[in-house]
């Protein structure tokens, strides 16, 4: 199981929104999350902003590509694109790994 570990940056106007939001995750959503590989998928966020992501996933690449061709993923997608500062389209596409660099087990 690979552990991925992703930086993007809520807009500081729409924090609130945005945790709101999270705490309402559409079903069809996580159910298609599930499906599609997203195992202990974790959101963090600071209070200026910066939200970490963390998941675990036998093959990222291919589970965020399964995740893309969903519908719901799509619908979702558009809806939070608006509340990330510094994206060029939608923020799934902007979940750029960081290298792991150490792990206790």
């Amino acid at each position: 199981m690979r552990r991925v570990c992703f930086l993007l940056k809520v807009r500081p106007d729409r924090i609130e929104e945005y945790k709101e939001r999270h705490r309402q995750v559409w079903p069809e959503m996580q159910a298609a999350l599930r499906e599609t590989g997203w195992r202990n998928y974790s959101l963090f966020l600071r209070d200026d902003g910066l939200l970490v992501g963390y998941l675990e996933t036998e093959d990222f690449e291919a589970a965020r590509e399964a995740m893309a061709a969903t519908e719901v993923n799509a619908r979702w997608q558009a809806e939070m694109a608006p509340f990330f500062e510094d994206l060029d389209g939608r923020p799934d596409e902007g979940m750029t790994p960081l290298t792991e660099v150490f792990h206790l087990d």
